[in-house]
């Protein structure tokens, strides 16, 4: 099985890594959105405009799925059938709460600042810039999700370097 139960190891993937998938149930058909994360005490957080679809999806149903994926290579082999692909992938599953106090919401987006952009700002974010802050295409507050996962699953399939394909740098 390519199941992986160590956490500490699941833990340093979910920091380390950058975009994850949603998952949304929508009225007819499944919705996913690739986006930016960050993991801080034992949840996803994520943010967006306060309106749009992934907005009123999750208004109407909170229940998602967040899959972050790494592809680390293809696993060579003499034999064509027995090649494979080296990766560590995690899904959660639980409900995307919009998070309502300005302390949480502004933690969360420094996170993503601290994360995505190090360094780069010399103050850090305050509750009432968050709550005073609109967006210039609708007006509307940031939005900040917390999903604290109900499941938690892992697989991994890691390999030598040595094996895997050399991939073409374009």
């Amino acid at each position: 099985m390519r199941n992986c139960t160590d956490q500490e190891k699941i833990e340093t993937f979910l920091g380390r890594e950058r975009t994850g998938v949603l998952g949304l149930v929508s009225d007819s058909l499944p919705y996913t959105v690739p986006l930016n994360y960050v993991w801080r005490n034992g949840s996803i957080y994520f943010h967006g405009m306060g309106s749009g679809k992934k907005e009123k999806i999750l208004s109407q149903n909170p229940f998602v799925s967040f899959t972050v994926y790494k592809e680390l290579g293809t696993v060579t082999d003499p034999v064509p059938c027995h090649a494979d692909t080296a990766y560590m992938s995690v899904m959660m599953f639980g409900r995307a709460v919009k998070v309502t106090d300005p302390d949480e919401a502004a933690a969360a987006l420094q996170k993503v600042l601290d994360k995505f952009m190090p360094n780069y700002y010399s103050q850090s974010l305050s509750s009432t810039l968050i709550e005073k802050y609109r967006s210039s295409m609708d007006g509307n507050a940031v939005a900040v999700y917390r999903l604290t996962p109900q499941e938690i699953t892992a697989k991994e399939n890691s390999a030598d370097l040595a094996i895997l394909f050399p991939m073409e740098i374009q």
